[in-house]
C-alpha cells in the first residue's frame, strides 16, 4: 500500500489502482513524563489496524515518543525503555546543584543524540511538531525546524528539574506549561481527524477544593521535628533531604513535581473545553508516579489497552469524515 497526499486527505492506494480515502490523522501526544510510555503502546496498537498518523504534535514526553516515531527509531525507543530499571534511571540522573536545572540532562541528551544523530524535521515520515514554552516571555513555541534531538530536550526540560535549552535565539523550555495536550498544533497544520492521548485523566480525588481548614494539633510537633532535625548534619545529608525528603516532609522535587502536575492538570481541562479532539484516549495511568520510568512494561500495556477501547469510535469518526 502507498500512501498520496490529497488536500486534507490521505489515498491509500491498494496497489490495484483502487484509492481508499480517508481523513488526513493528527495524533496529539501529552506530557506526563513516565507514564508517556504509554504512547508507544498506543502508537503500536493504532498501527496494527493500519490507522497512520500524517500529522504529529507532542509536548514533552509526546515529543520524544512522537518523533522517535517519525524518525523511525519507535523500536529502539521502547527496547531501551524495557530495559530499564531503577538503577539504570538513577543512572541518567546528573544532578548539577549549580545550573539551572537540578539536573544537568546531559546523559539523556547523549543517549537520544547516539539514537537520532543529526536526524532533522525535513527527515521525518510525518508532518511533526514539538512545543515548548519560552523562558521569560511564557510564549508558546512549535518547534518545526531544525534537529530532532534539540527540540525534544527543549520540550521536556521540566523547570527546575532540566536547565532551558536555547533554540533560534530564545530559552526554552517544558511545554506542558502552556500545552499538555496539543490538540491545537495537530488541527492547525491540517489534520482533520485527531487523536489525542492524555496521560493525566485518571487522577481521580486530586484538584477538588477544601472549604474549611486550618491548624491542628500535629504542627507543632512537625514544625519542632524540623528545626531539630532537618539543619544538622553532614551538607550531603541536608542536601538529600531537601530533595527527596523525609517521612515528615515532601523535598523539594516533590513539591516541584507536584505543583506541575497541578498545573498541567487544570491547563489540559480548559484547553480540552475549548478545543476538544475528535477521540481521547486516557490511558488509566493514575497509579504510576512521574518518575516511574522502570514501569514501562506495565505503562505500555495500559496505553495499547486503553487504544483497544478507542478504536471503534476511531473508526466511526473516520466514515463521518470521508
Amino acid at each position: 500500500m502507498r500512501r498520496v497526499r490529497n488536500g486534507d486527505q490521505t489515498e491509500l492506494s491498494d496497489g490495484l489502482g483502487t484509492p481508499q480515502a480517508r481523513p488526513s490523522i493528527g495524533l496529539a501526544l501529552g506530557g506526563g513524563a513516565a507514564r508517556g510510555f504509554a504512547h508507544i503502546g498506543a502508537l503500536r496498537t493504532l498501527l496494527a489496524k493500519g490507522i497512520k498518523p500524517d500529522i504529529i504534535a507532542g509536548t514533552s514526553i509526546g515529543a520524544v515518543v512522537g518523533g522517535c516515531y517519525a524518525a523511525g527509531y519507535l523500536d529502539a525507543l521502547e527496547n531501551w525503555a524495557r530495559q530499564l530499571t531503577r538503577r539504570r534511571v538513577f543512572g541518567y540522573l546528573d544532578f548539577n546543584l549549580g545550573g539551572s536545572g537540578l539536573i544537568g540532562g546531559d546523559r539523556l541528551a547523549a543517549k537520544l543524540q547516539h539514537e537520532l544523530g543529526a536526524v532533522t524535521f525535513q527527515d521525518l515520515s510525518v508532518r511533526m511538531s514539538a512545543i515548548a514554552t519560552e523562558v521569560g516571555t511564557g510564549h508558546e513555541i512549535w518547534l518545526t525546524r531544525g534537529r530532532l534531538v534539540d527540540a525534544m530536550s527543549a520540550s521536556y526540560a521540566l523547570p527546575g528539574i532540566f536547565p532551558p535549552v536555547r533554540i533560534g535565539g530564545r530559552w526554552l523550555m517544558d511545554g506542558a506549561l502552556v500545552n499538555p495536550l496539543p490538540v491545537s498544533a495537530a488541527r492547525a497544520f491540517g489534520a482533520r481527524l485527531v487523536i489525542a492521548i492524555n496521560l493525566n485523566a485518571d487522577n481521580f480525588g486530586r484538584g477538588t477544593i477544601i472549604q474549611d481548614h486550618g491548624p491542628n494539633a500535629d504542627d507543632e510537633l512537625v514544625r519542632t521535628a524540623i528545626l531539630s532535625g532537618g539543619l544538622r548534619g553532614k551538607a550531603e545529608r541536608l542536601i538529600k533531604r531537601q530533595f527527596v525528603g523525609t517521612p515528615g516532609r515532601p523535598g523539594l522535587s516533590t513539591v516541584m513535581i507536584e505543583a506541575f502536575q497541578v498545573v498541567q492538570d487544570r491547563i489540559t481541562r480548559s484547553r480540552l473545553a475549548g478545543d476538544p479532539p475528535d477521540v481521547l484516549i486516557s490511558p488509566r495511568l493514575g497509579r504510576i508516579n512521574l518518575f516511574d520510568f522502570h514501569r514501562a512494561d506495565e505503562i505500555i500495556a495500559l496505553g495499547a489497552e486503553a487504544t483497544e477501547k478507542a478504536l471503534e469510535p476511531i473508526a466511526e469518526a473516520m466514515t463521518n469524515l470521508l
